[in-house]
């Protein structure tokens, strides 16, 4: 499908680091780009640079008192708990101001290249930082590249923008954001709320206008359930709302091995929504894409393997699931974690799931789910809720 597209990229980009025993460890993203390279993604696409973003581009979602506020805890190094620096989740750490600022930077950079015709579709691998709030850090995530894109957008004159995140963990950053401006369509699928951070998600949030749309998936959700759920919510909704651009989260913690979550997705099921989500790009904004990373703790058989196809999958040559591994990548994972790697680009799964056209089942919990959410929000959008 895709004949153009832009990996933002700068080895800097690797600098945000909360510090060794910290899940969002960036060997994570250094491990995604080698395999990629190693395996020639990388040669069918652009690369491109980013700058930092400035603090009247950061202004256009976060305070401006939360910003410098940052700039003094990346000075110091010291935490200030009253913008969330100093938890578990976000120590404070020197230079974090401008580590985050590059993140942020390389989502407007995508965000650029596919406004002005560049290229289709442009993906910042180290981005989807989703839960950062407009004055506070929160869940690993200090400034929201994710909404920074958007926003951006939106000044250019754009008169709708779809956000579909599918990170095992609600995208409450970017809902709260956009939660009263129906030119925004933020879609989430995630754990239930119930049992995992960050609480919120819940099918009855539902913004303006059915602006914020939410699937809150049960504990032990699989690729069959999880795909069923995209299929009978996403489709149905970007075609209606017909965004002109498309902003994508792509946090790989709903596999089954992720440390943080309980979601029992495969690889494989994750490759299948990102060619999902292109086909959607293209069927409904014009194949204008622009894509971000996110979660994903798994830092050697899932994240790298994940994020390397959805690089494929942006390319337009997306791999075959059963591609090796490169060697000189399993020595690098070898000398730079001690872990053993993985062989293949799969788990040596086939998902296959059933969509709606045959009914749903009430006792399913996944079903309910996904009947709570079309209840809450496809009559707001002039979509009948029963399939």
């Amino acid at each position: 499908m895709s004949q153009s597209a832009r990996v933002i990229w700068d080895d800097a980009l690797t600098s945000y680091d909360f510090g060794p025993a910290h899940p969002l460890a960036p060997v994570r993203v250094e491990l995604t780009m080698a395999l990629a390279r190693d395996l020639g993604v990388l040669d069918k696409v652009e690369m491109g640079g980013c700058e930092p973003a400035t603090d009247d581009e950061l202004a256009m979602v976060h305070d401006p008192a939360y910003i410098e506020a940052v700039k003094r805890v990346s000075a110091s190094g010291r935490a200030d708990l009253s913008v969330g620096f100093g938890t578990t989740d976000n120590p404070a750490f020197a230079g974090v101001h401008e580590a985050s600022a590059l993140i942020a930077g390389a989502s407007l950079a995508a965000a650029r290249a596919v406004y002005d015709g560049s290229v289709e579709h442009a993906v910042n691998i180290a981005g989807g930082l989703h839960h950062a709030m407009p004055g506070a850090a929160s869940g690993f995530c200090v400034y929201n590249d994710p909404a920074l894109a958007i926003a951006w957008l939106l000044r250019q004159g754009v008169e709708r923008v779809a956000y579909v995140d599918v990170d095992v963990h609600h995208g409450d950053g970017v809902q709260t954001m956009f939660y009263d401006d129906p030119r925004v369509l933020t879609i989430s699928l995630h754990e239930s709320p119930i049992t995992l951070f960050p609480g919120t998600g819940s099918a009855g949030e539902t913004g303006v206008q059915g602006s914020a749309v939410n699937v809150a998936l049960p504990a032990g959700c699989g690729d069959a359930g999880w795909l069923r759920a995209f299929d009978s919510v996403v489709p149905p909704l970007l075609r209606e709302f017909r965004p002109d651009f498309l902003v994508t989260q792509h946090g790989c913690d709903s596999h089954a091995l992720d440390p943080l979550a309980h979601l029992m997705l495969s690889v494989d099921g994750q490759r299948m929504a990102y060619a999902a989500l292109h086909r959607l790009a293209h069927e409904t904004a014009g194949g204008r894409w622009i894509a971000t990373g996110g979660g994903g703790y798994e830092l050697v058989q899932v994240v790298p393997r994940a994020w390397t196809h959805l690089l494929a999958e942006l390319s337009g040559y997306p791999l075959d699931p059963a591609t090796p591994t490169s060697e000189s990548w399993r020595q690098l994972v070898r000398e730079r974690t001690g872990e053993v790697p993985p062989l293949t680009m799969t788990d040596g799964r086939s998902p296959e799931f059933q969509d709606l056209s045959g009914g749903y089942d009430p006792a399913d919990p996944i079903d309910r789910a996904v009947m709570a959410t079309r209840h809450a929000v496809f009559p707001l959008h002039g979509l009948d809720p029963m399939p």
